[in-house]
C-alpha cells in the first residue's frame, strides 16, 4: 500500500518532534557543560554577561529580522545604522556630561541622560531608515541580489560619513554614574550596565511581539506581508506602513548601537560591521523573519561567547558558527524560521 498524505504529514511532525528534542537536549548540555571547568560563582557571572550581551545584539538583530521577515529585504547597512545610532548616543551624553550631569549624575538624572541618548540614537536611525528606503531600497523590492549590493554601498558611504563628521579615531563614550561600577550578589559580581542592557532588551522583545499580536497595526503589517494587493483594496497605503517598518528596524539597530557603545564604553566607525556578523548570526540561527527566535539565537550567541571567551578566547567567535552550522543541519530554517 502507498502511504496516504495524512500517514507523510504525521512522519514529518514525528521527524520534526525528533528534530525539537535533540537541539534543546544539546543546548541543554551546552549551557551547562561549563559547571564542569568553573565554580557556580564565576559560571553565574559568565552567564549573567553573556545574557546581557544577547540582550544588546537582539536590539540589532531585531530589527533586521522585522526587516526582512516583514518586507523580504536583505538589509546590509543595518550596521551602519547602528554606528550612526551610538555616535548619536555619544553626542548626546558628551553634551551632558560638559554641563555635569554624567559623571556626577544621581539616580533620576542618570536614567534620564540614558533615555535621551537613546532617543537620539533612535530618532537618528529612523531618519537614516526613511532616507534609505525612500531613496534606494523602494527600488529594489523583490530582488535579493540587488538589495544586498545596493545596501552594502550605502553601508560604505555611511560609514565615511561617520569619520568626515566625528573622525576616525576611537572615542570614550562617558557613561552616568549610577550605572557605574557593579553590585555584589552573595559573591556574584554583576556589572550594573548590564542588568541595564537585560532590562531593555526584554521590554524591546515584549513590545514588538504586542505590537504584532495585540494592535490593529500588526495585523496590517502581517497581512500586507501576505498579500499586499488584498491590503491596497481595503484602502491601506502598504508603501507608507512598509516605510514605517523600515524605520522601525532602522531605529532598532540605532538603539542598540548607543546601548552596545554605553556597554564598551568606546566606540569606532567600523564598530557597525563588526556588529552585523553577530547580527547576522543571531538571525540566522533564530531563523529569518523570527522575532522570537532571534531573542533565543541571541541569548545562545551571547552566553556562548562569553563562555568559551573565558576558557578559550581565540576560539570566541568561531563557536558561534559552529553553533549556526549545527543548528542549520538539525533546522535548515532556523529555530523558529518558516520555510522560504
Amino acid at each position: 500500500m502507498f502511504p496516504t498524505a495524512a500517514t507523510a504529514e504525521r512522519g514529518q511532525a514525528g521527524e520534526s518532534a525528533r528534530r525539537n528534542q535533540v537541539f534543546w537536549f544539546c543546548a541543554a548540555v551546552v549551557w551547562l557543560m561549563p559547571l564542569m571547568v568553573v565554580d557556580l560563582t564565576t559560571y553565574l557571572v559568565l552567564s549573567v554577561a553573556g545574557l546581557a550581551m544577547g540582550m544588546l545584539l537582539f536590539l540589532t538583530a531585531s530589527g533586521l529580522t522585522v526587516i526582512f521577515g516583514l518586507m523580504d529585504v536583505l538589509n546590509l547597512a543595518h550596521g551602519a545604522f547602528f554606528a550612526w545610532g551610538a555616535y548619536a548616543g555619544f553626542s548626546v551624553l558628551g553634551l551632558l556630561d560638559g554641563r555635569g550631569l554624567v559623571e556626577n549624575a544621581g539616580m533620576g538624572q542618570s536614567v534620564l541622560d540614558v533615555l535621551l541618548a537613546l532617543l537620539a540614537a533612535l530618532a537618528m536611525g529612523g531618519l537614516l531608515g526613511w532616507v534609505l528606503e525612500r531613496l534606494i531600497v523602494r527600488r529594489v523590492y523583490g530582488d535579493h541580489l540587488k538589495q544586498i549590493l545596493i545596501t552594502m554601498g550605502a553601508s560604505m558611504v555611511l560609514a565615511e560619513l561617520i569619520r568626515v563628521v566625528w573622525g576616525p579615531n576611537q572615542e570614550a563614550i562617558p557613561v552616568p554614574m549610577t550605572f557605574q561600577g557593579s553590585y555584589d550578589v552573595l559573591d556574584v559580581v554583576v556589572n550594573k550596565f548590564r542588568v541595564v542592557a537585560i532590562v531593555a532588551g526584554c521590554a524591546v522583545y515584549a513590545g514588538i511581539m504586542a505590537v504584532m499580536m495585540k494592535t490593529k497595526l500588526g495585523i496590517i503589517i502581517r497581512a500586507g506581508v501576505e498579500n499586499r494587493e488584498v491590503v491596497q483594496t481595503l484602502g491601506y497605503n502598504i508603501n507608507r506602513i512598509f516605510t514605517g517598518v523600515f524605520m522601525a528596524g532602522a531605529a532598532l539597530a540605532a538603539m542598540g548601537g548607543s546601548m552596545w557603545g554605553m556597554f564598551r564604553e568606546q566606540i569606532t566607525p567600523a564598530m557597525g560591521d563588526e556588529n552585523l556578523i553577530f547580527a547576522l548570526i543571531v538571525v540566522i540561527i533564530g531563523g529569518m523573519g523570527s522575532v522570537t527566535g532571534s531573542f533565543l539565537g541571541a541569548c545562545m550567541v551571547g552566553l556562548a561567547f562569553n563562555y568559551v571567551a573565558f576558557l578559550m578566547p581565540k576560539l570566541a567567535l568561531g563557536v558561534n558558527i559552529l553553533i549556526m552550522a549545527v543548528i542549520l543541519l538539525i533546522r535548515p530554517f532556523g529555530l523558529l524560521g518558516r520555510e522560504l
